[in-house]
This record gives C-alpha cells, sequence and structure tokens, in this order.
C-alpha cells in the first residue's frame, strides 16, 4: 500500500482529520418549494386552521398514490400502527405476526391493545419478515400480520398476501421507512387490508411529526375515526404539517432514485472484502419491478475482518469520520420479558440481527457517487487501522460509544 494512501491516515477517532470533515447532511434539506408553503401558511392563516385544503389535498394523494380508498391523517406512525390494530379490533386474547428483528413501537403497540405478539424469525438476506416461517406461527388465536419493509429489505407481499388470504387473516404493511418504494410492481403500503405511513422527523418525508392509515375498507376506517373523534380528532397532523408534505410528495420518485443509484454506487467503491455485507431482496418475484426504500441501508457487520473490533466502537469510529452509521434495531426477544411474547422459533438470525446490523442514515444518500467513493475510503481506513482503535481505545471513548449508540433516535 502506498505511503501517501489514504487508508495509512490515522482515523478520526484516534485524532487523526475525519474523511467527511462537515459531518452528515442535516435533515430535512433546504427547499424552496417547502419555504412557499410556510410563506403562504402565513400570509393566509391556514397554520391555524383544523382541516383546510391542505389536508384534504393530502388524503387525496396518499389514496391514489397507494390506489386505497381511505386515508386518515393522524399524528405520527407509531400511533397509525395502534389504529391499524384497533381498525381490525384487535384486542384480548389475539395474537399478531411479528418480526423479531423490527421496530419497538410495533411490539408495544401489540400489547397496547391488549394483544400477544407472535414473534417469528427473520429471513437472513434482508432482516424481514421470513415467509418460510410465517405458516408455522398461525394459530387459531391469530387476529393479523404486521409486517415492515426495513433497512432496503423488502418483504415479498405477492406471496405474504396470497398466505394471509389463504387463512383468513388480515393484514397491515408498515412502510413507514419506505414511501414510494416499489414492490413487486405495486407501491409499498398498498398490498395489506391497510398500509400505514410516518412523517416524523428522520423519516423521507418528513413533517417533524405525523403519520397516515390507508385502507379501502369502510369499516376500517369508520372503526379508526370513532376511536379517534372525541369532540375533535385526538391524534391530529395539522394543516401546516400536511402542506409541508405535499411538495416532498412531487420530490419523492426523484429522491428515491437518486438514493438507489447512491446505494449502488456505494457498494460497488467498498466492494467484496470490506466486511460489510448488503441487505438483498432474491425472494422477490421478478416478472414485476421492484425498488427498495432507503431511509436505512442496512449492512452486515463481519468483526473478523476488522481485527475483532467491536460493532459498537465501529459505528463510533465511523461517526468520527463523519459518516452517519449505527448499529440496527435491538432484537424484540432480547428486550422484552418472556412472558410478554410468544415466538414460533428460535430467532436466531433476529438475535444476529441484535449483535451484527449497521445502518447508514438516508440523508448522505441525496449526495453523489464521489461521496459514496469517500465513504468507503472511511471504512477501509477503519479496517486499515481496527487493532489499534480496538487497542488504544480508551475509558472515555468506550463511554461515547455507550452514549453516542444510545442517543441516536431514528425509528
Amino acid at each position: 500500500m502506498p505511503v501517501n494512501s489514504p487508508f495509512n491516515e490515522k482515523p478520526a477517532i484516534l485524532g487523526g482529520t475525519p474523511c467527511l470533515p462537515a459531518g452528515p447532511p442535516a435533515w430535512p434539506f433546504p427547499s424552496t418549494a417547502t419555504s412557499e408553503v410556510l410563506q403562504e401558511a402565513q400570509r393566509t392563516g391556514l397554520w391555524g386552521k383544523y382541516h383546510g385544503p391542505w389536508t384534504e389535498e393530502l388524503q387525496q394523494r396518499l389514496a391514489a398514490l397507494h390506489q386505497k380508498d381511505e386515508t386518515v391523517l393522524c399524528s405520527s406512525g407509531t400511533v397509525a400502527i395502534e389504529l391499524a390494530l384497533r381498525g381490525l379490533n384487535v384486542g384480548p386474547g389475539d395474537e399478531v405476526i411479528l418480526a423479531a428483528y423490527d421496530f419497538e413501537g410495533n411490539f408495544k403497540n401489540i400489547l397496547t391493545v391488549d394483544a400477544t405478539p407472535m414473534l417469528v424469525d427473520v429471513d437472513r438476506s434482508n432482516g424481514t419478515l421470513d415467509l418460510d416461517l410465517l405458516e408455522q406461527a398461525i394459530t387459531p388465536a391469530t387476529r393479523c400480520i404486521l409486517v415492515s419493509h426495513l433497512h432496503g429489505g423488502l418483504v415479498s407481499m405477492k406471496a405474504l398476501t396470497a398466505l394471509a388470504q389463504e387463512h383468513g387473516i388480515p393484514v397491515i404493511e408498515d412502510a413507514c421507512q419506505v414511501p414510494g418504494a416499489i414492490v413487486e410492481g405495486r407501491i409499498a403500503g398498498s398490498w395489506g387490508d391497510i398500509g400505514t405511513l410516518s412523517f416524523g422527523g428522520s423519516k423521507l418525508l418528513t413533517a417533524g411529526r405525523g403519520g397516515a392509515v390507508l385502507t379501502s375498507s369502510p369499516q376500517i376506517a369508520q372503526r379508526i375515526r370513532l376511536y379517534s373523534f372525541r369532540g375533535n380528532d385526538a391524534y391530529p397532523l395539522s394543516e401546516l404539517q400536511a402542506g409541508l408534505l405535499i411538495p416532498q410528495l412531487e420530490q419523492l420518485p426523484a429522491q428515491n432514485q437518486l438514493r438507489q443509484e447512491n446505494v449502488a454506487h456505494l457498494l460497488q467503491a467498498l466492494g467484496r472484502d470490506s466486511g460489510l455485507t448488503p441487505f438483498e431482496n432474491p425472494k422477490l418475484a421478478t416478472q414485476h419491478p421492484s425498488l427498495p426504500g432507503y431511509y436505512k441501508l442496512g449492512l452486515w457487520y463481519h468483526p473478523e475482518q476488522f481485527d475483532d473490533l467491536s460493532r459498537d466502537l465501529f459505528c463510533l469510529a465511523l461517526q468520527a469520520e463523519g459518516v452517519a452509521l449505527y448499529p440496527g434495531f435491538r432484537a424484540l426477544h432480547a428486550i422484552h420479558s418472556r412472558r410478554r411474547y410468544l415466538q414460533a422459533n428460535e430467532l436466531s438470525v433476529a438475535s444476529d440481527c441484535d449483535q451484527r446490523l449497521v445502518v447508514l442514515h438516508h440523508p448522505v444518500l441525496l449526495s453523489d457517487a464521489d461521496t459514496m467513493q469517500t465513504i468507503a475510503q472511511a471504512v477501509q481506513k477503519i479496517q486499515t487501522h481496527a487493532g489499534e482503535i480496538r487497542q488504544q481505545a480508551t475509558a472515555e471513548i468506550q463511554q461515547a460509544v455507550r452514549k453516542k449508540n444510545s442517543d441516536h433516535s431514528f425509528e
């Protein structure tokens, strides 16, 4: 390796110069379109309306995009999942099938309606619900299947909905991480009996907070509205939030395509020996196109290729280089009492996810191929100096690892 190779430079975690000195891009990006919405809201007073033209337009656009008859706007993606469960009358004595690696809020929402999560292991190729294990998880108490697309991983909704229909079980499709993604020829969130979206502050479509429930069942929509309406909407999305989301919907296809292209650039720059293996979707039906969503890019971390550097310290070292890379979710069975859930199998892959997954946050994927090359160089720099980082990591650095990785709040 040449003496002046960037991989020979001291890692930033040990006092060297970061590969991306400006750090990860802040999100959301400034936008002329959203600035115009804010100005119009101030000029017209729409920001103070309960139900105005922007919420109506957003409902109509989301319904048309997802080919659903009803859109119920709400205050968060987490609330959207709870309302979806309530719309299906899920309650005491019911079981809800859920991947053992998923956002914790989905697990807690099942408990909130007094039902029981039935955890199923995930597919090693992409960290999502393993459909080969799904049928064995179905019992007479199964009330619905709650399935998420995560980290660039997509569930074969064609196969899932066919199996669910065979057993007469409704499906909630959590598309909170993947608005605009295409699953086997249809937009994510359109396959299930209910689809859900999130507009949280870090999401691809963001209004700071917010969510939506999508369905073509008037009965489901009516149950949700009856539960939510208490003299006024108990879980509202504001008129101003709706106004900010409308131009983002128009920008979403181009942004998703750019993220897709930059993921391809990054994976090419990393190569096969980077110690990071990306999620793939080999089990999707190929007769129709699919386009993953990249709120986060999921990668398996192989510590043996980094001189046994721990995953958490690897993430902190990349963060010091200016790269927004974090550990993935905790596996649900790893953080909850065994009394709170049932499980259909050993959950071994979900346990691996708990220990070995890392995720790259999406704003940098809207940059360019040169930045992807720089991120790959940052990984290679850490790989070159992994033993030194592991040996020299001070107690202060170790404490920073714990704090940094526990503080990150991306859903």
